[in-house]
């Protein structure tokens, strides 16, 4: 009777161990409350889009189920951050991790929970240039570029509009603080005047006394590096409200339409940049995520799908289901040599790598990570036209 015991109680613990091999668990943590809400909806079902076409092509790692498991990074409390990515390394063990979103929150989780427990993070929208540098373990990884270049990319674009003399105001975090000094070097760089560069807080209900501040200052055009829905929204709207500025240029957290849904018809003719892409593979997204019911207009969407994307085609290449095998492989998946990957073939990329072959992947965005695992990236500049965000030009 006792050996039949210990038999059964081993059989039990080996189909557990079964069971458990059968599923991967990713982390996807975004701020679904906060700033950006608005944004990241479309931005988590994006990259549970790319992490569901791997499950039905069955050819992941013999049959393993990816399993996103969703965690609020807030976008701007970084112990609620902290904390919740505790939660899916130890209680939901997440093997990697789609985000974070924000730049100073993701900072914090890589600082104090991904980098001692090991666990790669590929954030679709942390674009603050300090994370170029931080001490990451060769654990992280972005699909969007920093904003050492949106900076230089929101000068060109007052110059190309000869805009010279501007007033910037920018979300009092790292995101905020990083944008505003990248844009400004470049910008006086181009022979521009900052009349003032002041940040402001999220969350506030008036805005006047800096708006005051900024107005007394002068310049052509108010620069708002901030989020569409709190700070960023806010100040627009207190412009608006005393007459102090009719035209804004915006940064990439300004960009959603819940900014038009709200302002769209007083602030025409106001225009910004957001990382985007064109191409085959964006085009190939885009009919993806409409299929899906995914807004794939709105931000960070094809980032995030390559970001889920990137971390099941590491796994692959691995051969393992491992934060190390993620952490060792992206870079390969993400460039040539290889065969190039779209959305819509990653079913394809899986029979590849099974084969030991080579893939460069192209993705939604013309992934191409460089230095330390970061998108090259391009941008969109757009204006506001008609109450809508029509394309200028891309950079």
């Amino acid at each position: 009777m006792k050996k039949w015991l210990l038999a059964s109680a081993a059989t039990t613990l080996l189909a557990a161990g079964a069971a458990q091999a059968q599923d991967a668990k990713v982390g996807v943590i975004l701020g679904f409350t906060g700033p950006i809400e608005s944004l990241t909806p479309s931005m988590g079902a994006s990259a549970e889009l790319a992490l569901t076409e791997v499950n039905d092509s069955g050819k992941f790692l013999e049959g393993v189920t990816l399993s996103p498991v969703r965690a609020d990074s807030t976008c701007i409390d970084s112990a609620a951050a902290t904390a919740a990515a505790e939660r899916l390394i130890t209680t939901d063990g997440v093997v990697a991790i789609m985000g974070a979103d924000c730049s100073g929150v993701t900072g914090a989780i890589l600082s104090n929970v991904a980098v001692p427990n090991g666990v790669p993070m590929i954030s679709p929208s942390a674009t603050s240039p300090a994370l170029s540098n931080a001490e990451d373990n060769g654990l992280f990884f972005r699909t969007s570029p920093s904003d050492a270049r949106q900076g230089e990319v929101l000068a060109s674009i007052l110059a190309e509009r000869d805009v010279s003399s501007v007033a910037v105001t920018y979300t009092n975090n790292d995101y905020g603080k990083g944008f505003a000094d990248s844009f400004a070097a470049a910008f006086e760089a181009e022979g521009g005047e900052i009349t003032l560069s002041t940040p402001h807080e999220d969350g506030k209900g008036d805005y006047s006394a800096e708006i005051g501040a900024l107005a007394s200052a002068g310049g052509d055009v108010l620069v708002v590096l901030g989020y569409s829905d709190q700070g960023g929204k806010g100040m627009i709207q207190a412009a608006l409200d005393t007459g102090a500025f009719d035209t804004f240029a915006m940064g990439d957290g300004m960009y959603s339409d819940a900014l038009l849904a709200d302002l769209g018809g007083d602030i025409e003719g106001s225009f910004g940049s957001v990382p985007w892409a064109e191409g085959e593979g964006t085009e190939a997204f885009t009919t993806l995520a409409t299929e899906a019911g995914i807004n794939a207009e709105s931000s960070y969407t094809r980032e995030s799908y390559d970001a889920a994307a990137l971390i099941a085609l590491a796994m692959m290449k691995g051969g393992e289901v491992s934060s190390a095998a993620v952490a060792a492989n992206v870079l390969d998946v993400a460039n040539a040599p290889g065969e190039p990957i779209l959305p819509g073939e990653l079913g394809k990329a899986m029979e590849i790598l099974a084969e030991g072959g080579e893939v460069d992947y192209v993705g939604a965005t013309n992934v191409e990570l460089v230095g330390p695992g970061e998108a090259a990236g391009t941008y969109r500049y757009y204006e506001i036209k008609d109450g809508d965000f029509s394309t200028v030009s891309f950079k």
